[in-house]
């Protein structure tokens, strides 16, 4: 909206109009937007949750402070989304297609979540939604996400680091971008690999086999590779939001990192000078990942221990959700692996837990997963685990402190994995 406004201001001279048109000030005002929401307006809504008795249903796991975090108010994700959204409709360029795919995604994401966390509220246990409801939802944003990339012109212009030079585009706010539609399949999607020497991968390359349909089929590979990756990302997320503050904090490092990304993807001179994949177009999602880092320090100031609110999984499967939409985006999908690797170790701690414990019929792998919550455990609790370490429970702080540095190593990694070849 205020995008827009600019426009209007410059034809009267207006000191400053101009502001809007560069994505630094835009991002810095988003950021700092959704700061405040997060921090006033998400007391508001903390209040209101109070009020209306939406609070934490906690069953007791023997942790230490567990039963503490009872009736804590929960459904908290509602204040990142709102903090996200509304700086993107004020200051964002509302025709660009990228920041118009991220707020559907946001809001798609949360309203399975909201509906997941209503339904445990309502009955008062923590029976939600179904996993098969939940995971039709996960994929059907990534069946939405493929198939809007295939259907925008605008989102095939990619220029690699094995391309000649990067295409050269005139537009007024860097935002109306076109290419040709004549009807024919465009190319599969290119994106980005790490620790190879040419470290961009065409999905076509996949479906050669298929002759004059290995276009469609590498757009088809993609679809999947887009599901797989949001499910598995949303639902890591999902798991490793059981301390205070270790999703927000983790979500947060993860979002610098591919902030930095997108804009060093949407410039031809940075993306060339570093030898990466150019976007044209892409730098709205820069003032959206700026948004979304706002929104998390913002709900960070009431999630840090001793947590005030809980994001619930309004809010943790939006979280997953958003990066996983974000790196496929930016065509950096087969980097969450590196980045995400504390959310997806937390998914497969639980599928191996639960595969280990039903092929033994009743030993561990560990002394409770999700893995955070096996280092709340200590030896003298008795439990039967093929790994004993720490011998001592550690406290629930200092996992988390230690997650996030976790974090910050594997988002230096992500980096450093581009000129590992």
């Amino acid at each position: 909206m205020l995008y827009y406004l600019s426009d209007f201001l410059e034809q009267y001279n207006v000191p400053g109009s101009r502001l809007l048109d560069y994505v630094t000030f835009r991002s810095g005002a988003a950021f700092v937007l959704s700061l405040l929401i997060g921090i006033f307006i998400g007391r508001k809504i903390i209040n209101r949750l109070q009020l209306m008795q939406v609070g934490e249903i906690i069953r007791d796991l023997g942790l230490e402070g567990q039963m503490k975090k009872t009736g804590t108010p929960t459904m908290g994700g509602i204040i990142i989304i709102i903090a996200i959204v509304v700086p993107c409709l004020l200051v964002s360029n509302l025709a660009n297609p990228y920041m118009l795919l991220m707020l559907f995604a946001t809001l798609w994401l949360g309203a399975i979540g909201f509906l997941d966390d209503y339904k445990k509220i309502k009955k008062h246990n923590k029976e939600g939604m179904k996993g098969k409801y939940k995971i039709i939802g996960q994929i059907g944003i990534g069946v939405v996400v493929a198939t809007t990339m295939y259907l925008t012109p605008q989102m095939h212009n990619v220029a690699t680091a094995d391309s000649q030079q990067p295409p050269v585009v005139e537009q007024e706010h860097n935002d109306q971008m076109s290419s040709p539609v004549n009807g024919a399949i465009p190319d599969a999607p290119v994106t980005t690999i790490p620790f190879v020497k040419s470290h961009n991968f065409s999905y076509s390359s996949i479906t050669g086999w298929l002759g004059d349909y290995s276009q469609l089929g590498g757009w088809i590979v993609f679809a999947l590779i887009t599901i797989f990756f949001v499910t598995a990302t949303s639902n890591g997320a999902n798991l490793t939001d059981g301390l205070d503050g270790l999703a927000t904090g983790t979500s947060a490092i993860i979002g610098v990192t591919l902030a930095v990304m997108a804009y060093l993807g949407a410039s031809v001179v940075y993306s060339s000078y570093l030898n990466i994949m150019y976007l044209p177009g892409s730098e709205e999602l820069v003032v959206f990942m700026s948004a979304f880092i706002g929104a998390l320090i913002g709900f960070l100031w009431y999630n840090a221990s001793p947590a005030q609110v809980f994001m619930g999984d309004t809010g943790s499967l939006t979280l997953g959700g958003i990066i996983a939409v974000f790196a496929i985006l930016i065509h950096k999908e087969f980097l969450l692996p590196v980045l995400c690797a504390i959310f997806y170790i937390e998914d497969l701690s639980v599928i191996m837990q639960v595969g280990y414990f039903k092929f033994t019929h009743g030993r561990r792998i560990f002394r409770m997963t999700p893995l955070h919550h096996h280092f709340q455990k200590s030896a003298k609790d008795g439990i039967d685990a093929l790994i004993q370490f720490p011998r001592n429970e550690i406290p629930e702080s200092k996992i988390v402190t230690r997650f996030w540095i976790v974090g910050i190593i594997l988002a230096v990694c992500t980096f450093v994995s581009l000129k590992i070849r």
